[in-house]
């Protein structure tokens, strides 16, 4: 991709094109956002970080025009604007890109990236997309398929529509929010290079994130959130990971991964047994075992079926050939409902889609999976669910701490939690978590490793899915490289660095045996 960018002067780059005075915003009555000042300018990478609740998506939407701001003003190239829709900031130069992408799967990259702004002639689409997507993509060079559907795609090539889609619409200022939570390392650079990309062309990205790795070595400047009000606005450059957290969390602590409980014997019969399973998903000839008290990881990059296989154990997706033993029965056709009545808790990677109920609050998102404990005879007994939900959420911090509030207007950390909040009443023999701990700020993430941990000191099998090779690595027993929809090697993840992992991921040759070189073990001191 080499894009000719737009040179700005010094000017124009320290003109703020967006400026924020004294924002406040609540929801259901709780203070959310108190007093907020910052500006945006054309030309700089602006990280907004915080814990989950600190208030940054919320900042993101209102700019965005999602969210009205209930006190304070803003002001787009100077003018003051009032209430404006994402159809209004658009035409004003202002673009969101979501964590959870807002894109049409079964319509092609071309027709996703001009949807709304089509060429028409009398009312009648001309069908131009394709050609308009390529002149386009002269700019961008991404090298999209224009006619490919959106669902085909993997995420990071999905991001990259959503970002020609704002480039499309002459967007000036493009807010991403979590934009590398689902990307590999690989992926991550890759996005990281159109971003710079994008600030030399004379536009402002707007980066909102928990990555503080990411803030260090692409922003310009960031922005510090907490309990939803700004702490400071700074330059990037003489900031540190201790810094950084300092002004999230109110003192330089960073996140230790807890030490894994004691290796269960190998003698001892799995809870999970998986053998030559294939699936019209992409798997094929799968074989993993989890023993109680075992944490055991999935390992790969994103397609290469971990989270394929996840959804199988579990029964969301049908199984063409193998089979599943779980606590040393197998499966009949196994379903979702099957594997709770087993005991089988899963945590899956899209939680909007594939977790929660937006259209429901908290209390029947948690009670979900629970009914027999909060009903008799088929009648819900609404006080219990209300404490059973109050029980879960002040477990795990869920902000607000409010059993009635609406799932839809949480932050995506905070939807987590209660994903995860539901499994934490009755423990699982199995529990198989996939990104536990994606889009959660510091604190929460410790405390969603403390309960991997406990899972597993208390027996049960756990098995682990994450993006983040080092925590796969600070937690997991064993893990289980996947490759194209198989198992391409298993490790013992009490020996090896990320570095061997990922040579042995590639499949890079060495003279020495990567697996036997490095006998420390693996650190974690990302805060992510």
């Amino acid at each position: 991709m080499n894009p000719a960018p737009v040179s700005l002067s010094a000017s124009e780059g320290d003109a703020a094109f967006v400026r924020l005075r004294g924002i406040g915003k609540s929801f259901s009555g709780a203070k959310v956002l108190s007093e907020v000042d910052v500006d945006f300018r054309a030309g700089e990478v602006h990280a907004i970080i915080g814990e989950n609740g600190a208030g940054k998506s919320t900042v993101g939407k209102i700019v965005g025009g999602y969210y009205a701001a209930d006190e304070g003003s803003i002001e787009i190239d100077g003018a003051k604007v009032g209430r404006f829709s994402p159809r209004q900031a658009l035409a004003s130069g202002i673009a969101m890109i979501h964590q959870e992408l807002q894109l049409v799967p079964q319509l092609s990259v071309a027709k996703n990236v001009f949807l709304g702004i089509e060429n028409n002639l009398l009312g009648a689409t001309r069908g131009d997309e394709t050609a308009r997507l390529r002149k386009l993509d002269e700019r961008c060079g991404f090298g999209l398929d224009p006619d490919a559907l959106v669902s085909t795609l993997r995420i990071a090539d999905r991001q990259k529509v959503e970002i020609m889609r704002a480039i499309a619409r002459d967007a000036r200022l493009i807010i991403m929010d979590e934009p590398a939570s689902s990307l590999t390392a690989d992926e991550v650079e890759r996005l990281h290079r159109i971003i710079i990309w994008l600030r030399d062309d004379g536009r402002c990205v707007v980066y909102v994130t928990h990555q503080l790795d990411h803030v260090l070595a692409l922003c310009d400047r960031v922005t510090i959130m907490r309990d939803g009000r700004r702490v400071r606005t700074s330059a990037v450059s003489p900031e540190t990971r201790a810094s950084l957290v300092e002004g999230m969390i109110g003192s330089a602590t960073d996140i230790v991964i807890p030490h894994r409980p004691p290796r269960p014997s190998p003698e001892i019969p799995p809870v999970l047994d998986v053998k030559a399973l294939t699936t019209s998903t992409g798997l094929r000839d799968v074989s993993i075992a989890v023993r109680p008290g075992e944490i055991v990881g999935l390992i790969g990059l994103v397609g290469s079926g971990r989270s394929e296989l996840a959804r199988a154990i579990f029964g969301a997706d049908p199984l063409q050939a193998g089979r599943i033993v779980v606590a040393g029965q197998e499966y009949q056709s196994p379903s979702p409902a099957k594997s709770i009545r087993r005991g089988v808790a899963f945590v899956p990677e899209d939680r909007r889609k594939q977790g929660l109920d937006l259209t429901q609050p908290t209390r029947p998102n948690l009670s979900l999976v629970h009914r027999h404990l909060v009903s008799r005879h088929g009648i819900l007994n609404r006080g219990a669910e209300y404490a059973l939900a109050r029980r879960l959420t002040d477990w795990l911090g869920v902000v607000p701490r409010d059993p009635d509030g609406m799932v839809a207007t949480y932050s995506g950390g905070n939807q987590q939690k209660v994903l995860l909040a539901r499994w934490t009443c009755e423990r699982p023999i199995l529990a198989i978590l996939d990104e536990p701990s994606r889009g959660v700020d510091i604190n929460a993430r410790r405390r969603i490793h403390d309960f991997v941990v406990e899972l597993a000191g208390q027996g049960a099998g756990v098995l682990l899915i994450s993006s983040e090779l080092e925590e796969v690595l600070g937690l997991a027993h064993r893990g289980y490289l996947m490759r194209g929809g198989r198992i391409a090697d298993e490790i013992d993840c009490e020996g090896v660095t990320e570095a061997d992992v990922l040579r042995r991921l590639f499949d890079v040759e060495e003279k020495t045996n990567p697996m036997a070189t490095h006998p420390g073990p693996a650190q974690a001191s990302k805060t992510g």
